[in-house]
């Protein structure tokens, strides 16, 4: 529905006091049966009872006046965009709405939907601000708090604001959102005009083949826009160009064959793909606009992370992120830096100790030699006094810790931000687990492939010479702590969809399926997709 026949089908819902001036006392009783109705029916709800109260139950949206239309107006035209959010279209319908206000016509009909809209407004608001779900209710690992805004202040900020400006400065503001936005657009213009075409049946296809299965992969990719069109049907270097492309984007190994894992992300259909960016969408109303001017993020479905700089990425790392066992996956919150440790002490978490050293140790006393044991007194034990066997995963009294070395499980650094799930990021001796595609090993922190030129960036806010500071304490071979002048925000988030500057979209694996969990949880509120083949 257009802008214009929202303004005019929105306009009837007047409270007809205008046909009631000719007998004031009449109007008077109208107006108070609707007051009276309206505290009874926003009685239910404490925030929406506090607001009514105090403008003493007199309508926000009901009325004849320029001020109550321009309200609707502006209420319906956001709900007629709610899709394009990602939200669930049909509780925001518009059409709906008007025809239900045309309908409204004695004092109690207008009341209720007066509170109606009110609620309404609520839920949009909350929704396109700071997201429609939960995220702890959808995924335990999901730790992120998220901001809600109080909703008497919504409501108030709304009645005194100009409407139009206030809703359009409810989602994110952020670059990322706007490109998503976008991409979804993109994408449900390109399902609408017959998606992307057969999948390709082959399971490797490389330079040199020719025949049905390259036509099909050259189809494919030239509707995803990464070849421009050709004739050809053999698999030369403008299809071998493009499948690298393809693979960067897609965070595959980037050898310009078709094997299997890229024809099976070639083969994702564009019904999947808006998935992504609608959870893509989701996880950034969660996260909100101030990620701070400096901040680190870490991408856990992308393996990389990365510190940006007034939104520009200053330093990206690989980086192996937690097993994919539910027990070991890396969890997703934001906390600030505040340090870093250089030749740090491996602090063995409880959990490692009882799960994976105990049983080693019940077997052989010597076990886990690099580790040293220590009672509650932080006194080292005699392993040969020790009868590990007598001991369970429950009852067991000692720490296990390993000193400062180049073999430290922590490697030369550690970069902390005090959370309570115990996770940092931190260099590792483990090198060649870098070289993987996909890198979720760990038992939850963040392990990073360039640790020290990530020491340096950070570093360099408050030194001249970042590498000589560093290294003057690595020398030392001592357990060191720096702070960092400034601290710095960190997100570890998860994203499976994303965009680069130029608004061109990227895709990773749902490694920990996550985003398959937050897409059930959205389809179960009323999101939906057009079924249309891609």
């Amino acid at each position: 529905m257009s802008r214009s026949a929202l303004r005019r089908t929105a306009s009837v819902f007047t409270l007809g006091l205008a046909l009631l001036c000719a007998v004031p006392a009449q109007a008077e009783l109208q107006l108070t049966a609707f007051r009276q109705m309206v505290a009874e029916n926003a009685a239910t709800d404490e925030a929406l009872a506090a607001f009514y109260r105090a403008r003493d139950f007199d309508g926000l949206w009901a009325g004849s006046d320029a001020a109550a239309q321009a309200r609707r107006n502006a209420l319906l035209a956001a709900f007629a965009e709610a899709g394009a959010h990602g939200l669930p279209a049909a509780t925001f319908d518009p059409t709906v709405l008007i025809a239900r206000l045309q309908a409204a016509r004695t004092a109690p009909e207008q009341a209720a939907m007066e509170v109606e809209l009110s609620r309404l407004f609520l839920a949009y608001a909350n929704a396109v601000d700071s997201g429609l779900l939960e995220p702890r209710r959808v995924n335990g690992n999901i730790r992120r708090e998220v901001a809600r805004r109080d909703p008497v202040d919504l409501l108030t900020g709304f009645a005194g604001a100009e409407p139009v400006a206030f809703l359009r400065a409810l989602p994110p503001q952020s670059a990322e959102y706007a490109r998503l936005v976008t991409a979804k657009a993109r994408l449900e213009a390109t399902m609408r005009a017959g998606g992307w075409g057969l999948t390709v049946a082959a399971n490797r296809l490389e330079p040199g083949d020719s025949g049905a299965d390259v036509v099909a992969l050259r189809n494919r990719l030239i509707a995803m826009g990464y070849l421009a069109p050709t004739p050809t049907r053999s698999y030369d270097s403008a299809i071998e160009a493009a499948v690298r492309n393809f693979q960067m984007a897609h965070g595959l190994e980037e050898d310009g064959v078709a094997g299997e894992g890229t024809i099976r992300e070639i083969n994702t259909s564009i019904e999947e793909r808006l998935q992504s960016v609608i959870v893509a969408m989701e996880r950034e109303r969660w996260l909100g606009d101030d990620r701070g001017a400096r901040h680190v993020w870490v991408n856990q479905a992308d393996f990389t992370a990365a510190i940006v700089d007034d939104d520009r990425v200053t330093f990206r790392t690989r980086a192996v992120i937690g097993a994919v066992a539910a027990s070991r996956q890396s969890p997703e919150f934001s906390d600030v830096m505040e340090y870093m440790v250089i030749n740090p002490s491996w602090y063995v978490p409880r959990n490692i100790i009882v799960n994976e050293y105990l049983p080693q140790l019940q077997r052989n006393a010597s076990a886990a030699g690099h580790l040293r044991i220590t009672d509650s007194a932080g006194r080292v034990v005699d392993r040969a006094a020790v009868n590990f066997s007598a001991y369970t995963a429950r009852n067991f009294p000692f720490a296990m810790h390993q000193p400062p070395s180049r073999s430290n499980a922590l490697g030369v650094v550690k970069f902390i931000f005090p959370n309570p799930y115990d996770i940092y990021l931190h260099d590792t001796p483990a090198r060649d687990l870098f070289s993987h595609e996909v890198r979720a090993y760990s038992h939850g922190c963040i392990r990073l492939n360039d640790p020290r030129d990530f020491a340096y960036t950070l570093l360099s806010a408050q030194t001249d010479d970042p590498e000589g500071l560093f290294a003057s304490h690595l020398e030392t071979g001592a357990e060191t702590r720096v702070n960092l002048d400034v601290p710095i925000p960190v997100h570890l988030d998860y994203r499976t969809a994303f965009t680069d500057v130029t608004g061109a979209l990227q895709f990773r694996r749902d490694v920990y399926g996550r985003d398959r969990d937050i897409w059930q949880a959205l389809a179960e509120q009323g999101v939906v997709i057009p079924a249309v083949s891609g």
